[in-house]
């Protein structure tokens, strides 16, 4: 695109990412290519890549690259993410967020034939856009995409069971307005079992029912990263100003200010002044906010005011209903006898879940061979054998415990306080919270139906013991150790 003149630039210049030096989008898509050939083996480029297109560009926005089928998109979102985000960087210096999209799902046939090399090819998937959707519709994917929110993230998606009714039930009140007592909401849970889909659908809910809210949407990283930028620029006012007058703030993966000492004391002072102002704050992180090493006693105990909810890994039933959803949401069919095998081998959490399926699925649409089970066992060999490291019972730390202090499985559950028995025993409550995906609550009842601060205290106990006594560290690695041959 080359008709600039005086300075002045077209509307097709001011939507489309033609107009920087990189060219225009076809000029764009086939530099991210060629580094795209460069990046992966012939077989696999020609595969997945060949027939893709780059059907948005804006430089407002991420861009979004159009495939064929529910597979395609599959395959590359869970394999190939990485090499598209760095040829779009080094291939066409554009630093971008992608997003992968069946072109039949979003863009009509007459589109699909639009010749290359046509500069309009953006605004035309627009207009198809709008009218098979809403304009409401479209401005809220756009204004997901740019907060970093995967639309896909919403209530309706998300498969509730009885390891997340309640902190399903309290984000949809923190949603529609009616869990103004839920403040701070503070979600805590593993990696993979929904934290960050649950804060999304938060935030989409609101950004629905309020489209003008100002919600601020971040990682606890991108907060500390951006504090750090502020400080040296100069802008801390600006940077204050831009998250204390948020309608509500989400903030994911909080852990990650442990050890940050000023970094948390401005968040200290961010998140108290929008206590102050009645504004929701939403926090996920990977611990209860009391198990967070080098955080703050005061952010401790502002996280502990409110409503703390936590995540625990999905039931069998749940995890088939998990995997029946993807399976319609991406149109795949298999076997229920196959589903029910991925159920019970992947327990871990629903991202590994879901990746697994992802690989069956994918084998399956790409062979013409039966899936059968041993197909199935073969293809996720290695996602078993790591489940399987995982799958360390409380009975197991147990008898491991009783045999390296010479106690008998019944002083696991006694009532008996000596230290040779209490010490030991807080051991395996320690260890049982480090190894296994069971509560706090399931925790105590395997030790005597002892309550969940027993455990809390037993693994602060016993953290205290390894910094300060070396033989206590030694003999906790060692019981681990055996644990996880």
């Amino acid at each position: 695109m080359k008709n600039e003149q005086d300075g002045g630039r077209t509307k097709e210049k001011e939507t489309s990412a033609a107009v920087d030096s990189a060219g225009t989008s076809v000029e764009v898509w086939e530099k991210v290519k060629i580094k795209l050939n460069e990046y992966l083996s012939a077989d696999a480029f020609s595969r997945w890549f060949k027939s893709a297109e780059l059907i948005e560009d804006d430089e407002r926005g991420p861009a979004v690259i159009g495939v064929n089928s529910d597979m395609q998109q599959i395959w590359i979102e869970t394999n190939y993410m990485d090499e598209v985000r760095a040829a779009f960087a080094e291939g066409a210096g554009i630093h971008t967020q992608a997003f992968i999209r069946v072109l039949g799902e979003e863009v009509a046939p007459s589109v699909k034939k639009v010749a290359r090399g046509s500069a309009s090819v953006s605004e035309q998937v627009k207009v198809v856009k709008q009218d098979e959707e809403s304009p409401k519709t479209v401005a809220l994917e756009r204004k997901l995409k740019k907060m970093g929110i995967n639309p896909e993230f919403n209530f309706e998606s998300f498969v509730v069971g009885d390891n997340s009714q309640f902190a399903h039930a309290a984000c949809s009140a923190v949603a529609s307005g009616e869990g103004r007592s839920f403040n701070p909401l503070f979600i805590h849970g593993r990696a993979g079992l929904g934290k960050t889909h649950l804060m999304s659908s938060i935030a989409q809910q609101l950004l629905i029912s309020e489209p003008k809210a100002k919600v601020v949407f971040l990682t606890a990283e991108q907060f500390a990263n951006e504090f750090i930028d502020a400080v040296r620029k100069g802008n801390l006012d600006s940077f204050r100003k831009s998250y204390r007058t948020a309608d509500i703030m989400l903030i994911d993966d909080i852990q990650f200010l442990a050890g940050k000492e000023r970094t948390q004391d401005e968040f200290f002072h961010t998140f108290s002044g929008l206590l102050n102002t009645r504004t929701q704050l939403v926090l996920t992180c990977d611990r209860p906010a009391h198990e967070i090493q080098q955080l703050e006693p005061r952010l401790v105990s502002r996280f502990e005011s409110g409503l703390t909810v936590e995540l625990q890994t999905p039931g069998f039933e749940t995890r088939v209903a998990i995997l029946q959803r993807k399976m319609e949401q991406w149109n795949v069919v298999l076997e229920d006898e196959v589903i029910f095998h991925i159920a019970n081998l992947i327990q871990s959490n629903v991202r590994r879940l879901e990746g697994a399926l992802t690989r069956v699925a994918s084998f399956s649409f790409l062979s013409s061979e039966e899936m059968t089970i041993a197909k199935v066992d073969d293809l996720l060999r290695d996602l078993i054998r790591d489940e399987n490291s995982r799958q360390i019972t409380i009975d197991a730390i147990q008898k491991a415990i009783c045999e390296q202090y010479d106690l008998s499985l019944a002083d696991m559950s006694s009532r008996r306080r000596p230290s040779s028995i209490a010490f030991p025993r807080q051991i395996a409550m320690a260890l049982s919270r480090q190894l296994t995906n069971h509560s706090l609550v399931e925790i105590g009842e395997a030790f005597g139906r002892r309550d969940h601060g027993t455990v809390i205290h037993a693994c602060k106990r016993v953290e205290q013991e390894i910094e300060v006594n070396t033989e206590v560290k030694a003999v906790v690695e060692k019981l681990i150790a055996v644990l996880q041959r």
